[in-house]
């Protein structure tokens, strides 16, 4: 009987592993990214600080990995990890910009949002950031393209980070660029999946975000 007992508890057990090991789930991570920029807004982080987190973040595999990165943050803990999903932080709706057999382009003086998400199959789209309005210190960018391309246009201060890769495609970005020398300057990421297609991110030379830091200032101010 105690055998029993004893096997039936067995799965309980290991069901009730910690939350801290859970493996992190794209809201998880979206949720840390958020308190991360937060913090660099409100001058609780450096911009260097804040790039080693943010690096840190998507290298790491758990839950518990990634709460250790906010621990001495204000808002570390408010959202605790459970065993149930962990909802995104709340930046307004998902852009999604599409090109099926065709081409699509975002350009000019527009506002990307926190997330914007790109599909192209066999089709060619353009992101062109170097003139955007950016409200928000960290913007990503999810594209999928099969036998397709998607370029990635930022300004030159703007610190560019990319994590993606490619079957019998490419997936590149051209290094960091000149974020680090403008700490106001916003941080864009690119993540990214190319099936038989092309994912090109870099800075356009002589390009540059000028007065993000002077919108960042008054907001502070208020």
């Amino acid at each position: 009987m105690d055998l029993e007992k004893h096997t039936a508890a067995a799965p309980a057990a290991s069901a009730a592993a910690p939350a801290a090991e859970l493996r992190a789930s794209d809201a998880d991570r979206d949720r840390i990214a958020q308190i991360l920029a937060d913090a660099v807004a409100e001058g609780r982080l450096t911009a260097e600080e804040h790039s080693d987190r943010l690096d840190t973040l998507y290298a790491v595999k758990t839950v518990g990995e990634l709460d250790v990165l906010v621990r001495d943050l204000p808002a570390a803990g408010s959202a605790p990890a459970s065993a149930g999903p962990v909802a995104a932080p709340a930046s307004g709706p998902v852009e999604t910009v599409v090109a099926v057999f065709s081409s699509s382009s975002r350009r000019g003086r527009w506002r990307p949002g926190a997330h914007t998400r790109a599909v192209s199959v066999f089709g060619d789209i353009t992101i062109d950031l170097t003139e955007a309005v950016f409200e928000q210190q960290v913007t990503e960018i999810n594209v999928t393209a099969v036998l397709g391309n998607v370029e990635v246009l930022v300004p030159e201060n703007v610190t560019l980070r990319g994590y993606g890769s490619g079957v019998l495609g490419n997936f590149e970005v051209h290094g960091r660029s000149r974020g680090e020398t403008d700490p106001q300057a916003p941080v864009v990421i690119v993540r990214g999946f190319a099936l038989l297609a092309n994912i090109e991110a870099r800075p356009r030379l002589g390009a540059r975000l000028v007065d993000l830091a002077d919108r960042m200032r008054k907001r502070l101010d208020r």
